[in-house]
Order: C-alpha cells, then structure tokens, then sequence
C-alpha cells in the first residue's frame, strides 16, 4: 500500500471544510492511516518548505501557512499518491478540474485549500516530519 502526505491548509480549515474534503479521500478509496491538526511554528513551516526556500514567495508561504491551524494526514491506498493529487486538482484554483478539491474550496493559488507530497520520496520526508510511526495505523 502507498502512502501520502496530505494538508488542509488554513484557508479552507478556516471554511470549516475539513470533513467535506476528508470525505473526497475516503470516497474515493483512500485510507485515513494518521490524522491530526496543528499549529505550524515559523520554524516549522520554514523547515517543511525549506526547498522553496529562495524563491521569491517563500515569506508569504510561511506566513500563510502559520496563519492558522491546519490538518495534516497520512492517506493509504493503491496508487495514493496519484490520486491524491488527481482529487486535489492543479495548483491554481482557476485551472482545477470542476468537482477537485481546489476547484471547490480554495481562493487563489496562493489559498489554495490543500498541500499533497509531489512523489513517494517526498511523501515519506514529509510524513517523517509530522508522524512518528506509532501515530500511523
């Protein structure tokens, strides 16, 4: 079974939409193995996204994603990491897919509702960060 990385970020954590969005998960086939909501220091989030750390949005990206509790997720399943990403839709909202989870619930592509590891190397960095391994079940 493949795992990923999954964060609502605080855009649409602030919606209340967390349980519409682990709803799309769910539905379509993917396991909730961890699950939990936090609130990133600076130093985490700037640790988490420390490969963005020269380009030019970087700053905003630590303050938006310090700007409010999000929920980070360990999703299972055949194939999780491809349709994770399928589910979420591209980056920018505006050219999400209609019925993705960007599509539907973020603002812009800087507010844009959910974070997903981008390959299975990533995805097990990125849930080392947030999981030990007796949190995922």
């Amino acid at each position: 079974m493949e795992q990923t990385l999954s964060i609502i970020k605080p855009d649409a954590v602030a919606k209340n939409v967390i349980g519409k969005i682990v709803d799309r998960f769910e539905t379509n086939g993917l396991k909730i193995a961890a699950m939990k909501r936090v609130q990133l220091s600076a130093a985490d989030a700037g640790a988490f996204y420390a490969v963005h750390a020269q380009r030019p949005f970087f700053g905003e990206l630590v303050e938006f994603m310090t700007s409010g509790p999000v929920v980070v997720m360990v999703l299972e399943g055949e194939n999780a990491l491809s349709k994770n990403r399928e589910l979420m839709g591209a980056t920018n909202p505006k050219e999400a897919e209609a019925g993705t989870i960007r599509a539907d619930f973020a603002e812009s592509i800087d507010a844009n509702a959910v974070h997903g590891s981008d390959s299975l190397e990533n995805a097990k960095i990125e849930i080392n960060f947030f999981f030990c391994g007796r949190e995922i079940a």
